[in-house]
C-alpha cells in the first residue's frame, strides 16, 4: 500500500478547514499545511491535526506556495487539497481502495471535481477531472528498442473518486485583482491563464473589472502571438467593455470580428443587450435567440442559457407578446431546476 502526504495551502479558513481535514485525515499518512498569512484561528486549528504547519510569506503566486508545501512532503505520493473540498463517505471508501491497489507505475491520479457551478466558480461544468494525487519522486524510463528515448509524459490514471467542492464565497474579485497584478508586473499570461482571466470576468466580474481589463484584451486581440480562440475570447471582453462605455464603434469592431467567424453565445448576448438598451426590441430578440439556440459559449455557460432567456422574457413582455414571454419564462424556470 502506498503512503500519502496531504499538502494544503491555507489562509483564513477557520470556518471550513476542520470539515476538509476530518474527511481525509485517516486516509493519509502525513499532513502538511502551509499558512500564507491567516489572521484568524486557521493556524491553531491546523495544529490540532498535525505538527507540520509552516508559514509562507504571500507573494501573489499560488504555484510558489504549493511548491513550498510539496517540498515538505516525505511520503511516496502527494495529495493536494484545498480547504473548501470534502470527501463523502462513498468517496472516502473509493480513496482507501485506490490507496491499497494503486499500481506503482502510476504517477498522477486524476479525481473528479464536483459541485463546480456552486458560488460563481470559473468553470462551466459541474464535474470534471483534475490531477490531485502525484508521485513525489519520479523514475525516468527509457523506451523503444532502437533510437531509444526517455518517456517524458507522466502515466495518468483517471479514478472514480469525486471531490465535493464547497466554496463559502465567490473568489472572482480576488482572482481578478491577481490577474491585474500579474499584467501590471509585465508578465505575459499563458494560454490557460488568459482564458481563465476572461472567464473570471464573465462569471464574476463587475462592470469596473471589464473596463479595467479592456485595454489589455484590446492589445491581445491585436497581437500576432494569440490564437484564433484567444482572439475570440479577447473580443468578448473588449465588446462588453465597449458596450458598458457606450462606445458603439468599438463595440461593433469587436463583435463583428467574432460574428465573421463561427460566432459565440457571449457575443450574441452582448448584441442582444445592445439592441435592448437601444430600444430595438425586435432586433434584441433575434440576438438573444441566437445566443440560446444557434451558438455555443466559449467562456460562460450562462450566456447560452439564463442570461439570454431572461432577455427574451423582458423583450417579449415589453412588446406586449405575453404568450412568447410565458414560453421563454417556462424554459428559463425548467433550466434553473436542472
Amino acid at each position: 500500500m502506498i503512503t500519502i502526504s496531504l499538502c494544503m495551502i491555507v489562509k483564513n479558513e477557520e470556518r471550513i478547514l476542520a470539515r476538509c481535514l476530518d474527511s481525509v485525515k485517516d486516509l493519509v499518512d502525513e499532513i502538511v499545511i502551509v499558512d500564507t498569512g491567516s489572521v484568524d484561528a486557521t493556524r491553531r486549528i491546523a495544529q490540532t491535526y498535525t505538527d507540520r504547519v509552516y508559514d509562507f510569506t504571500w507573494i501573489d503566486d499560488f504555484s510558489a506556495a504549493r511548491n513550498f508545501a510539496f517540498s515538505k512532503a516525505t511520503c511516496e505520493y502527494i495529495y493536494s487539497a484545498d480547504a473548501d473540498e470534502v470527501l463523502s463517505e462513498e468517496n472516502r471508501a473509493r480513496f482507501q481502495v485506490l490507496k491499497e491497489t494503486l499500481l506503482p507505475e502510476i504517477e498522477i491520479v486524476q479525481m473528479k471535481y464536483g459541485n463546480q457551478l456552486h458560488n460563481g466558480t470559473v468553470y462551466n461544468f459541474d464535474e470534471e477531472y483534475r490531477p490531485k494525487l502525484f508521485k513525489r519522486l519520479r523514475n525516468f524510463i527509457w523506451e523503444e528498442p532502437i533510437h531509444e528515448m526517455v518517456r517524458l509524459e507522466p502515466v495518468v490514471y483517471d479514478s472514480d473518486i469525486v471531490i465535493t467542492h464547497m466554496p463559502e464565497q465567490n473568489h472572482a474579485g480576488r482572482d481578478i485583482a491577481n490577474f491585474r497584478k500579474q499584467i501590471a508586473a509585465g508578465r505575459q499570461l499563458s494560454r490557460r491563464l488568459y482564458g481563465m482571466y476572461a472567464r473570471e470576468l464573465f462569471l464574476g466580474g463587475a462592470d469596473r473589472d471589464f473596463l479595467e481589463a479592456e485595454n489589455y484584451f484590446q492589445m491581445q486581440v491585436a497581437s500576432p502571438d494569440r490564437s484564433g480562440d484567444e482572439i475570440t475570447e479577447g473580443c468578448c471582453v473588449a465588446a462588453k467593455a465597449a458596450r458598458l462605455r457606450g462606445d458603439a464603434v468599438s463595440f461593433f469592431k469587436y463583435t463583428l470580428k467574432v460574428i465573421a467567424g463561427d460566432g459565440c453565445s457571449e457575443i450574441c448576448c452582448e448584441l442582444g443587450h445592445f439592441y435592448e438598451t437601444s430600444g430595438d426590441l425586435e432586433e434584441a430578440v433575434i440576438w438573444y435567440y441566437n445566443a440560446v439556440y444557434e451558438t455555443q459559449p466559449v467562456l460562460a455557460l450562462r450566456t447560452s442559457g439564463a442570461e439570454p432567456l431572461e432577455g427574451l422574457v423582458r423583450c417579449y413582455d415589453r412588446l406586449g407578446l405575453s404568450e412568447q414571454a410565458a414560453s421563454y419564462r417556462e424554459e428559463l424556470n425548467s433550466r434553473s431546476e436542472e
